[in-house]
């Protein structure tokens, strides 16, 4: 009798996901950060012609836009390379004979992408967060040798002025929203990766994906407020309950002006993207459950 194994084992979930990070790491995946980090200093260098507040919102504007862009190649091309890679390897069936089941091998591969997701944002943010405090303090002291002469209680307002347009609260959610985007993209790539014939194809689909899912409010838009037949009624429903609308995902404007993001959007938004991403995990376990190895 072969040994008996509980179905779902944290122990080897982990194990699964650790292996799974030390594999992306060494495939130099971080190199996206070096990237990130050449805009984000180039972005910084060439705005001195910009006054302070716009410096400030063009930076986090771009820093952000820079960030969610990365995160989500991060996610897609991470993630649609596994699969294929394991069974091109024979890694897949070696693990899967241990006796592992495939909806462990499946959370454990996802979560070690969510993991690698985790310290290339949390990397981001700290050369963001770096460069702006440099920026701040660059500002502060430009604007204090240019007031050496005025009253104390400008100078204090200046300084106030330039803080309070650098850091605000609302940044650390933004990038919170980024993080379960690009998790919902690699939960997405997954499912494809599972009946896809080749990593290719499911970067395509990806890219497909990414595309529909800002166009999802346009078609959400013509359902409820035209009169067509009941065949493009039906494809746009459908539309718009497959592919997530990725707009709710784009924050960075109300961000970048200083506006606080209400906890009730913070949280609608994150719901959104776990519910995505616990949906398409479900169907990837379906589909890789039934595939021929």
């Amino acid at each position: 009798m072969p040994p008996r194994h509980r179905f779902f084992s944290p122990g080897r979930i982990g194990a699964i996901a650790g292996n799974t990070l030390l594999e992306l790491v060494r495939q130099k995946v971080f190199y996206f950060l070096l990237i990130f980090a050449l805009a984000l200093i180039g972005c910084s260098f060439f705005m001195g012609f910009l006054r302070p507040e716009l410096q400030f919102q063009v930076m986090k504007d771009v820093s952000l836009g820079a960030m969610s862009v990365f995160t989500w190649l991060l996610a897609v091309l991470a993630t649609a390379m596994m699969l294929p890679k394991d069974i091109e390897d024979r890694t897949l069936y070696t693990i899967l004979a241990k006796p592992v089941p495939r909806l462990e091998y499946l959370l454990g591969k996802l979560l070690g992408v969510l993991f690698m997701l985790a310290i290339s944002l949390g990397v981001m943010a700290v050369l963001f967060a770096a460069t702006l405090y440099i920026k701040e303090q660059t500002t502060i002291a430009a604007a204090l040798g240019e007031l050496r002469q005025a009253p104390p209680e400008q100078v204090a307002e200046v300084v106030r002025n330039v803080k309070a347009a650098t850091f605000t609260w609302s940044l650390v959610p933004g990038i919170a929203i980024i993080y379960f985007k690009a998790a919902l993209f690699a939960s997405l790539t997954l499912l494809i990766s599972t009946f896809a014939s080749s990593w290719i194809f499911t970067i395509v689909i990806s890219v497909a994906v990414y595309l529909i899912g800002h166009l999802v409010p346009i078609a959400r838009t013509y359902l409820l407020e035209t009169d067509g037949s009941w065949i493009s009624k039906a494809f746009l429903t459908l539309l718009t309950l497959m592919f997530p609308d990725l707009q709710l995902f784009n924050l960075t404007d109300d961000i970048v002006a200083g506006n606080a993001l209400p906890p009730g959007l913070f949280f609608q938004t994150a719901g959104m993207g776990c519910f995505y991403l616990a949906i398409y995990t479900c169907l990837a376990y379906l589909m890789f459950s039934k595939k021929e190895l």
